[in-house]
C-alpha cells in the first residue's frame, strides 16, 4: 500500500523549504509514540508547522511506547513499507536500516543550514552521523535523570519536601502514614530501566557511571559504589504501591500531580503533563535533576529519520520536514511544550521554567552530560540489562548483590 499521497495546493509556499516553491503538498505519513496529552501537544506544534508550510503532516501515532512503536516501525521500513518520516532516537537504533541504504543521507541539507554550527552539545549530531554522513534530525534534549516531587503531598505529610533521594526515603514511612504512595512508579520494562539508569548516575557520581558504561572496568563493575546503587534500586522496589498495577508513565505522573505520590522518577517529557494539569514548577511540583545529588544529564533526545523513497517530490518534502523541525522557531515552540530542551545552542528560552532552566544550566558544563544507552550499547545488550532489571523488580526475594554480578557479566561481555 502507497503510503505518501500527494495533494494539489496550487502555489503553495513552505516557509521551511529549501528556498524553493513547490506546486504540489506532500502528504506525508509521520510515525512516532508519542500519545498522552502533553506529548500530543508538543508534536502539535511540528504537525501545524508542516502543514502551515503547505504540505500535509498525516499523524501515524503508535501507542504504548517507544518499546512497542520501534519494532513495528524497522519491521514496515525493512519490509518495504516505509511511512514518509518516524521517530526514533539517536544512537544504535537505526544503525541497520542505514547501512542497509534504507534511510535518506541528509548531509547535504545539513551543510547548508549549518547544523553543527549550532547543535549542542555536538554529541547529539554526531550520534545521528554514520560513516561521515548524517542520517536524523536531532529535535530535543531529553534526560531520565529527574526526579519529580508533589509538593502537595508533603505539605499533607507535614513534611518538608526531600532536596535529594536520601531524604527522598527517609520520608517515605512518614508518606504512607499519610496515605501517600512514596514512589509513582508504571511497570513498563522501559520505565524500569530508566529509573535503575537514573539511580546509576545520580548515586554513582560520573567518574564511577564512566568506568561501568564506557569503559567497561571489571573492578568498578564489581565494587561497592556499582553495590550501593543496586541497593538503592531495591530501595526503590519497596517504595512502590503494595500490588502496584500502573503501567503507563503518564499515569504514574498523574499521581504526582493530584498528590497520591509523593515522587516519581521519570524523564523530562513529564514536564508537559504537569503544565496540561496547569502546575507550576517550583509552586505545586518540584524537579530534582540527578536525583539532587549529582547535576548530570543523559543527552539523549528523540530525534526524526526519513525512510528513503525514489520519488522526487516526496524526499523533497522529507527535506522541508527535516528543515521545519530544526529551525530556531520551531525548535523553542516545539521544546516549550515537550519540557524537553532544545538541541539549538542560538535560541532564546527566556520562556524556560525553573525546571527548564536547571536542565541548562547543568548542560552548561559537558562533563555532566552523559550519553545514553541507546549511545553506548547494542539493542542486543540493552535487552539483556532491561531483561534483568525486570526480573529484579518483580521478584522482591532476588539479592542486589546476586543482580550486580549478572550486571556485570552481561557489560563485561557486551558488543
Amino acid at each position: 500500500m502507497n503510503k505518501f499521497k500527494l495533494v494539489m495546493l496550487s502555489g503553495a509556499w513552505c516557509a521551511f523549504a529549501l528556498g524553493m516553491v513547490h506546486s504540489q503538498a506532500v502528504e506525508l505519513e509521520v510515525t512516532h509514540w508519542w500519545t498522552s496529552g502533553g506529548e500530543a501537544a508538543a508534536v502539535k506544534v511540528f504537525a501545524d508547522a508542516f502543514n502551515d508550510g503547505g504540505d500535509v503532516w498525516a499523524d501515524g501515532a503508535i501507542a504504548g511506547g517507544g518499546s512497542i512503536a520501534r519494532p513495528v516501525i524497522i519491521s514496515r521500513i525493512l519490509g518495504g513499507e516505509p511511512m514518509g518520516a518516524t521517530q526514533l532516537n539517536q544512537g544504535r537504533q537505526a544503525e541497520e536500516l542505514i547501512e542497509e541504504g534504507l534511510m535518506l543521507d541528509l548531509t547535504e541539507l545539513a551543510e547548508k543550514e549549518g547544523w553543527r554550527d549550532f547543535v549542542r552539545p555536538a554529541k547529539l549530531l554526531d550520534s545521528c552521523t554514520l560513516d561521515g554522513k548524517i542520517y536524523c534530525v536531532p529535535i530535543n534534549i531529553h534526560s531520565f535523570q529527574w526526579m519529580w516531587v508533589s509538593l502537595a503531598a508533603y505539605n499533607k505529610a507535614g513534611l518538608e519536601p526531600p532536596a535529594d533521594w536520601y531524604e527522598f526515603v527517609a520520608s517515605s514511612q512518614a508518606l504512607r502514614g499519610a496515605g501517600i504512595v512514596p514512589l509513582a512508579v508504571g511497570g513498563q520494562a522501559w520505565q524500569l530501566s530508566g529509573m535503575f539508569g537514573t539511580l546509576f548516575a545520580g548515586l554513582s557520581g560520573v567518574d564511577n557511571w564512566r568506568k561501568v558504561y564506557i569503559d567497561r572496568d571489571e573492578d568498578a563493575l564489581r565494587g561497592g559504589i556499582t553495590a550501593n546503587v543496586w541497593r538503592a534500586f531495591g530501595d526503590a522496589r519497596d517504595l512502590q504501591a503494595k500490588n502496584n498495577t500502573v503501567q503507563n508513565w503518564n499515569d504514574a505522573t498523574t499521581q504526582v500531580i493530584n498528590g497520591k505520590a509523593g515522587a516519581q522518577i521519570m524523564g523530562d517529557w513529564a514536564q508537559a503533563e504537569f503544565a496540561l494539569a496547569g502546575l507550576t514548577a517550583g509552586k505545586e511540583y518540584d524537579c530534582l535533576p540527578g536525583l539532587g545529588i549529582a547535576p548530570v544529564l543523559d543527552a539523549s533526545g528523540d530525534a526524526f529519520y526519513f525512510p528513503k523513497v525514489d520519488d522526487p517530490e516526496i524526499v523533497q518534502a522529507q527535506l522541508r520536514m527535516a528543515s521545519m523541525m530544526m529551525s530556531a522557531e520551531i525548535q523553542v515552540a516545539f521544546n516549550l511544550v515537550k519540557g524537553s530542551l532544545p538541541i539549538r545552542g542560538d535560541v532564546d528560552m527566556d520562556e524556560a521554567n525553573e525546571c527548564m532552566n536547571k536542565g541548562l544550566a547543568v548542560l552548561e558544563n559537558e562533563n555532566n552530560v552523559l550519553p545514553s544507552g541507546d549511545q553506548t550499547f547494542s539493542p542486543d545488550t540493552q535487552g539483556q540489562l532491561e531483561d534483568l532489571i525486570i526480573e529484579f523488580w518483580s521478584d522482591p526475594d532476588m539479592d542486589p548483590a546476586d543482580a550486580q554480578a549478572i550486571f556485570a557479566d552481561i557489560i563485561l561481555d557486551a558488543d
